[in-house]
């Protein structure tokens, strides 16, 4: 009984000592610096920064996968509060990395994912955006006029809500604006009501919805302003020639009316050309100004439209690219802040490089916006737009010769700096390389 009590008693006192060690050691030491998921290009060594006194262990019978230089970890001080762990990932595939502090206490592990090097071309080409969406999206309810009773709005009687997307109408699935006319028509002789399928936020909702007779219109309403397409300017991010596959703009696009993002029926990318620049000011966010007809040359179709932007198939680069051969991509924990450029047309169809810097990083592990935020420092660009402009949406970012990113908002009271968002992840919606198990928490639906 003796001897267990002392056991109990020295355990309780190593414990005690760790987390009392521990809390000396906050200034210099950053778990959160350990990345829970990690992914690599195989063939390509990289420097991962840490904020620990960790050494990084692959188990021995994933070595052929990757391995970790000997000797990395340095010591960390006051005014040197990171270090560098080399890896030099070998071959495709997954392994381990077991994070242990001091080189002896196991602290953490990292999923790592060695995937194919890559390589891309960068756009920077003004895009016309046309989608057509998965039904016919409500953007507002209106009051219909009915003899000797107060104005009612069916759709809003019947429970639809903004934002709804009517994807049937008894059965049948929409298919486009002329088609729901057609179907009110139809209910309203017949003084029968119809049957609605809808999604809101995911999920599926059944409702009826019963068309009233307009008597200053003359014509049977249903109390709804509908949407089936919008469209738009953005600028092309990258062409993946291996997979024949696109992605632009950075982020969901939404409609203007309800901000829900557009589920996308269909859709295509055209050629576009700038006319002007409407300048970026402090609370006023500028514009590009482009046109693009029925007779612009189709670059691709858009298949999905997603947190990181729209993404589809493309069987050529396009014109004007200011790159004949694809260059590497960075991932995520690559980044760092410093110099940098973006690609994007501030005249016509081309492409211009300027100079911005990355001045914060924001550390990911898994698919999350607003990783970057840059600050324009080239004087021309400055002088032409004031900044950051609407329709700059998806420029790349090119950091050491490599695309690190996307370009993706504005911030309104300073347009000289924005937010970008990393590359990997809109390579990721694109399908051009495999997802890590956490990264599929942010998708649009």
């Amino acid at each position: 009984m003796k001897l267990n009590l002392g056991k109990k008693l020295i355990g309780l006192i190593v414990v005690f000592s760790i987390c009392l060690f521990g809390q000396t050691l906050l200034p210099v030491f950053s778990y959160a610096s350990l990345p829970d998921e990690l992914r690599l290009l195989a063939g390509r060594e990289t420097d991962l920064e840490v904020s620990a006194p960790v050494d990084a262990i692959v188990s021995d019978d994933q070595s052929e996968v990757l391995k970790v230089k000997a000797g990395t970890r340095s010591k960390l001080t006051a005014t040197s509060r990171q270090h560098s762990i080399h890896l030099h990932p070998q071959h495709e595939g997954t392994t381990k990395l077991t994070w242990k502090l001091f080189g002896k206490i196991p602290l953490k592990t990292t999923d790592v994912l060695v995937v194919p090097d890559l390589k891309v071309m960068p756009g920077g080409q003004t895009i016309g955006v046309k989608v057509k969406s998965a039904g016919i999206l409500v953007v507002g309810h209106h009051l219909v006029r009915v003899a000797s009773k107060a104005p009612v709005s069916p759709g809003e009687e019947a429970g639809i809500k903004l934002g709804d997307l009517l994807t049937h109408m008894n059965g049948k699935p929409i298919t486009g604006v002329t088609a729901v006319a057609d179907t009110v028509l139809e209910s309203g002789k017949m003084k029968k009501p119809i049957d609605i399928t809808l999604t809101r936020q995911g999920k599926v909702i059944k409702t009826k919805l019963t068309p009233i007779f307009d008597e200053e219109d003359q014509a049977w309403r249903l109390g709804l302003y509908i949407r089936d397409s919008a469209a738009g300017v953005g600028t092309l991010t990258f062409y993946a020639p291996d997979q024949g596959v696109y992605g632009a703009l950075g982020h969901v696009i939404t409609d203007m009316n309800t901000q829900t993002p557009i589920v996308v029926g269909s859709g295509e990318i055209v050629q576009s050309n700038v006319t002007s620049i409407a300048k970026s000011e402090s609370g006023d966010p500028g514009e590009k100004r482009a046109i693009f007809t029925k007779e612009s040359k189709i670059l691709g179709n858009i298949e999905r439209n997603t947190p990181f932007g729209i993404f589809g198939k493309m069987p050529v680069n396009p014109e004007h690219s200011l790159y004949e051969k694809p260059i590497p991509v960075a991932f995520a924990h690559e980044v760092k802040e410093g110099p940098a450029e973006i690609l994007t047309v501030l005249d016509g169809q081309k492409i211009e490089r300027f100079t911005v810097d990355v001045v914060h990083v924001s550390p990911q592990d898994k698919a999350a916006t607003k990783g970057l935020v840059i600050r324009i420092t080239d004087k021309r660009l400055i002088d032409k737009t004031g900044g950051i402009v609407q329709g700059m949406s998806g420029s790349p970012i090119i950091q050491n010769g490599k695309l690190i990113g996307a370009v993706t908002h504005v911030f309104v009271n300073d347009p000289k700096s924005g937010y970008g968002c990393f590359i990997e992840w809109m390579l990721e919606d694109a399908g051009v390389v495999i997802p890590n198990k956490q990264s599929t928490n942010l998708k649009a639906s």
